[in-house]
């Protein structure tokens, strides 16, 4: 009796852990990029929110590069970027490939507040993928996007990578990206780039939430007062001290104001892997 009442007890400490948001395009993408479209065609663009968070100006992120994404079925998707220098951007490898729905082109969205008009737009179906990502559990989340040269101006520039051992724990990092505003959004909102700080947490602690899905090379933040990144965020950029940091990943399969922290494929993890693809 004793060792059935240890293995239930076992059973249920793993059953406690949330899971995480998988197969993104089918469950997020292609719902938020109809929703973004359709909110862009609405919107009159002043005070624009993330959740908990702010509207972004034009020029204030200029290493953002949104991605309408075009899915080997013909649906239309959506992700972010962050640009690294004029041929190269980084995202989340389940932009291309989410174990499910396979990307054949990114538009790439350069300079603009808004995702689907403005700004520079460069397509490109050339991404590498991380040889050891897994669409299970999303590990190794990360791919480079290779594009045409691109001009660098006033609203577009390129960002450095992390690097080195520090962890960030306890850092306020900005998160930027086009999607979703709350678990709730719809298209009466109004929709444009926006932003929100959130701090850096421990693996530690976020493993208390989410189990084995966090591994060393992921970081994660917490999500307080309802700030967080949300669904259309995915690939986009985490920047602490004017470099990046971390690439968004994953949320809680509950949705975004529930509390759950924030995951990040950890760049200090993958900067030499990026840098080899300059």
């Amino acid at each position: 009796m004793q060792l059935l009442l240890v293995a239930l007890c076992l059973v249920a400490s793993v059953a406690a852990y949330e899971p995480i948001q998988l197969h993104y395009h089918q469950n997020v993408g292609v719902v938020e990029a109809a929703r973004i479209r359709a909110a862009e065609m609405a919107a009159d663009f002043d005070g624009s929110r993330i959740v908990g968070g702010s509207a972004a100006s034009l020029g204030q992120f200029r290493h953002m590069g949104g991605l309408v994404i075009t899915l080997t079925n013909g649906a239309t998707s959506v992700c972010g970027s962050s640009l690294l220098s004029r041929t190269k951007l980084v995202t989340a490898a389940h932009c291309w490939w989410d174990g499910r729905n396979q990307a054949r082109q990114f538009t790439v969205v350069l300079g603009s507040i808004r995702l689907f008009s403005g700004g520079i737009r460069v397509n490109t179906n050339r991404v590498e993928m991380h040889g050891s990502y897994s669409p299970n559990n999303l590990n190794n989340d990360v791919a480079v996007i290779t594009v045409n040269a691109i001009n660098l101006n006033n609203n577009i520039a390129a960002i450095r990578l992390a690097t080195g051992s520090n962890s960030f724990a306890g850092v306020n990092a900005v998160a930027s990206g086009f999607g979703r505003q709350s678990d709730s959004s719809g298209i009466s909102n109004n929709q444009a780039l926006h932003h929100v700080t959130m701090q850096v947490i421990t693996n530690n602690v976020c493993r208390n939430t989410f189990g084995s899905t966090i591994i060393a090379s992921t970081l994660c933040t917490a999500t307080t007062g309802g700030r967080s990144t949300c669904g259309g965020d995915s690939g986009g950029p985490l920047v602490a001290n004017n470099q990046l940091i971390g690439i968004t990943s994953f949320g809680s399969a509950s949705g975004c104001q529930r509390g759950f922290p924030a995951g990040f494929a950890r760049v200090t993890s993958f900067a030499s892997w990026i840098s080899a693809r300059m």
